[in-house]
């Protein structure tokens, strides 16, 4: 059955375009089918990353609006057979995202595919709440800084309150993926240290991204990091994210530290 994950986060810049594709690039490569889906109507970029800007012919709001059907929209990946990407419109604005067209859109996605990655955009407004609404899982991105964690959390209160799932009563299964983390500067102070924002946000920990000039390479070239060097560090932690995603226990540990396997922290749930 289809699973829908919404890649989230309150603040801008936090990463949310680079793990949908990395988190999307490696799902595929698990040989399940996969969509990313661009819900930042008006600021596209998750086709940049992806390496498909010039592939563009139809979007997510043609599809919505009835002047393409899904087939049309949907872009195959040259790299990855099992992996696709659906476009944000550059031209409109996020009013031409209705509730209606949403739905039907991601009812016909969850026939043909194995995953669903919706890359949210920024803040909580029309796009953003749209993006969760259907969500089953959520990877709520996060920098280590207080601001990024502060609104996260009030991402965390919409997903308990504007989605399908707590209509029903129930919960969007919630994860965390701390991305641009330095040890090195963590252990001085300069940022929050990982037990310091599981501590606020209070979800289970899914991934730890160090921050790396490999994501900015991988993203200049129009390739997910996963897919661009499968080998380096940030990679690295986003296979193992994805792996977590897909039910799998992979022991965790911080980048650039050498304790050793934090089953404390990968384990902790939220009360």
């Amino acid at each position: 059955m289809a699973k829908v994950v919404v890649v989230t986060s309150g603040k801008g810049g936090v990463g949310k375009t680079t793990s949908t594709a990395a988190l999307g690039a490696a799902l595929a490569q698990r040989n399940e089918k996969t969509v990313v889906v661009d819900f930042d109507v008006g600021l596209r970029n998750l086709d940049l990353v992806m390496g498909a800007e010039r592939r563009v012919v139809y979007d997510l709001v043609n599809v919505i609006q009835g002047d393409a059907k899904l087939p049309q929209a949907l872009i195959r990946d040259k790299r990855l057979d099992t992996l696709f990407l659906l476009p944000a419109s550059q031209t409109r604005d996020k009013d031409s995202l209705t509730p209606e067209g949403v739905e039907r859109v991601m009812e016909e996605l969850r026939k043909h595919f194995d995953w669903i990655i919706c890359d949210s955009p920024a803040g909580i407004e029309r796009g953003a709440t749209l993006a969760m609404r259907h969500a089953d899982l959520a990877v709520i991105v996060t920098n280590p800084e207080v601001s990024s964690v502060r609104d996260s959390d009030r991402i965390i209160g919409l997903l308990d309150a504007k989605t399908e799932r707590a209509e029903r009563g129930e919960r969007v299964e919630k994860h965390l993926l701390l991305t641009r983390y330095d040890a090195v500067r963590a252990e001085r102070g300069d940022m929050l240290k990982v037990d310091d924002v599981l501590e606020i946000l209070s979800i289970p920990l899914i991934g730890i991204v160090p921050e790396s000039m490999d994501v900015l390479k991988a993203s200049n070239l129009g390739a997910p990091v996963t897919l661009a060097d499968s080998s380096s560090a940030p990679a690295r932690a986003y296979l193992d994210a994805a792996r977590r995603l897909a039910g799998e226990t992979v022991p965790m540990t911080i980048p650039g530290e050498k304790r050793g396997f934090l089953g404390k922290i990968f384990g902790r749930r939220a009360a």
